[in-house]
Formats: structure tokens, C-alpha cells, sequence
């Protein structure tokens, strides 16, 4: 099971908004899917924790489903752009406390920022995998699969491993995962000192098996 207990409701169950949810649930993590289509809720029934189908523009539907406790949400609402700005609206009216939306173009962008979105996604430059990745943990920057099994990832350096060395965290040994580089102030170094302290901004560069990436994703998370 993962460490934190944070809860998420993916709102819109397409190819996008079905992968988060999936992902996040095969981690282990509460899971509620939200979809005006019944039939794309019943797909994601026996996966997730809760799957409802519901219409995220109505307000009072929101409310009854307790849409203002789930930590995160994700708006991953297709085609209609008024419906994903309609429900964005109506989250940060019930005082969501962190909602992320996926936007068809640049302009959809913008108005989901002015709206008050915490963080505004495009599903061509960022997959439904990487996005849940970062749901996980904040701390990961980037996630590139170099295959179905092995992945890299940019970490900034979570609170515990601030002055800590790569010799003392073992990172190779518990999780079986490689440090192949650090970034310090924007420069990338591949011979970085075992025994050299991490710092606050430090970024790591670490590759390894995505089951073991995800175990110390989970192990370094942070509310």
C-alpha cells in the first residue's frame, strides 16, 4: 500500500483521465471516477475505489458526492472545454484543495490558470502517466519510459534527503535504482562526490525498473 493516504477523483473518463485513474488505483491509493457516460464508469468499476457516473457541471451533485474532501482532482473532461471551465469553476467554489485539469489548446490553458487551476496539463506533451506519477509525488519533475519496464526520472531532492549523501541514502541498494546524475544550480553532474552533501534545489537523475522507481516515489513522498 502507499505510504501517503491522499485521496483523488479523476473527473472524465476518457483514454487520459481512465490511465490516471488506473495507475493511481494499481497503487494503491483511494480512487474516485466521475463520468456523465455510464458506460465509461462501469469500465473503471472494478478498478477504483468508487466509480460514479455523474454530471461535474451540476454543483449540487458535486456536494453530494463530497467532491471538497478528496485532496486532489483531477478535470480530465474531453472535447467540451465549457464543461471542463464550468467544473473547474464549481471545484474551486467548494474549496477543492487542489484541482488539476487537462486543456485541449493554449488558450483553454490560460483560462483554466485565470480560473484559479493549480495546474493546467496537454495531454500531447504530458501522458496520463507522468501526470499521475507526479500526483504521487510532487518531487518528480520528469518521467521518460525507455521501456514498458524501465524509466527515468528527475527527483528533486525531497526534505529527507537534504544533508544526506548518495552513500548513506543507498538509493542502488533499497530500491535498486541508479543515481546517474545530479543537477546543482542548472548543471548537470554524472561524477557527483557519494560523499557530498544533497541540497535543497538538488535535482537527481535516477533510471531503474518502474515498480522500484514507484516504491521510492512512494517511500519519499510528501503531504
Amino acid at each position: 500500500m502507499a505510504k501517503s493516504k491522499k485521496q483523488f477523483a479523476i473527473i472524465g473518463l476518457g483514454r487520459f483521465g481512465s490511465s490516471v485513474a488506473k495507475f493511481l488505483s494499481e497503487m494503491g491509493y483511494e480512487v474516485l471516477a466521475i463520468d456523465s457516460d455510464p458506460e465509461s464508469v462501469q469500465d473503471l468499476a472494478n478498478i477504483v475505489t468508487h466509480a460514479v457516473s455523474a454530471d461535474s457541471t451540476d454543483e449540487e451533485a458535486m456536494k453530494a458526492l463530497g467532491i471538497r474532501n478528496f485532496d486532489v482532482v483531477v478535470v480530465a473532461i474531453g472535447e467540451n472545454i465549457q464543461a471542463s471551465i464550468l467544473t473547474t469553476l464549481i471545484l474551486k467554489d467548494l474549496g477543492v484543495h487542489k484541482i488539476i485539469v487537462k486543456a485541449q489548446n493554449e488558450l483553454h490553458g490560460k483560462v483554466l490558470n485565470k480560473i484559479g487551476a493549480d495546474k493546467v496539463v496537454f495531454p500531447e506533451r504530458d501522458m496520463g502517466l507522468r501526470v499521475a506519477h507526479h500526483l504521487i509525488s510532487p518531487n518528480i519533475m520528469e518521467h521518460i519510459e525507455l521501456s514498458s519496464d524501465f524509466s527515468i526520472v528527475e527527483m528533486k531532492a525531497p526534505s529527507a534527503m537534504w544533508g544526506k549523501d548518495l552513500r548513506n541514502l543507498d538509493i542502488r541498494a533499497k530500491y535498486q535504482c541508479n543515481v546517474l546524475a545530479v543537477k546543482r544550480n542548472g548543471e548537470m553532474n554524472i561524477s557527483f562526490p557519494a560523499d557530498e552533501k544533497l541540497l535543497v534545489n538538488d535535482v537527481l537523475v535516477i533510471v531503474g525498473r518502474n515498480e522500484q522507481l514507484t516504491r521510492m516515489e512512494q517511500a519519499y513522498a510528501e503531504p
